[in-house]
Formats: structure tokens, sequence, C-alpha cells
């Protein structure tokens, strides 16, 4: 089984932070037998997520996505992928989620 990371975020393109989550998620994958095929970091915009995921999926058998998430007014990446994946967000106001 071949995994693929996308880790999104103009922040890791800029050298602000270092991709601890692609390191952290390769060695965990590794631990249980899955190959990381892939690591690719990309900007936070429409045309670079649907076209990163296209490609992966040409790849991986598993794609897993990490950053891009907000908490920023300006992210669009929940919001591409609802579209990317035909489906919606759904607010849970609930304080009881960790239970």
């Amino acid at each position: 089984m071949i995994a693929e990371l996308v880790t999104i975020g103009d922040e890791i393109l800029i050298g602000q932070i270092v991709n601890t989550n692609s390191v952290f998620l390769a060695k965990a994958l590794n631990k249980i037998g899955v190959e990381v095929g892939q690591i690719t970091s990309i900007s936070d915009q429409k045309e670079a997520i649907i076209s990163t995921l296209d490609q992966a999926r040409l790849r991986a058998d598993i794609i897993i996505i990490t950053g891009g998430l907000g908490p920023t007014n300006d992210d669009v990446t929940k919001h591409c992928l609802c579209e990317y994946f035909d489906d919606h967000l759904v607010s849970n106001a609930s304080d009881n989620w960790l239970i």
C-alpha cells in the first residue's frame, strides 16, 4: 500500500515553519507497513489543491492531507475539499464533542 502526504500552507513554502507533520506521519505510516511514495507541499490555492489531488489519486492508495484548515479567514482548503468530494461543511457548536 502506498500513501501520499500533502501539506497545504504558504507558511511551509516560505520557510516560516518546518513541515514536522509530514515527518511524524511518514514515521507512523512506516511503522505499520505503509510506504510513503511522495510528500508534496502546496499553497492554499484552489488550483494547486485540485491539481495535487488529481495527481495523487493516480499514484497512491491513501492520501493524507494536513495543514490549510484554518482558522484564517482567507483559507480555501475546507471549501475546496467539499467541492472536490461533492460534500458540505457541518458546524457543530456542541461543547460535548470531546466525550
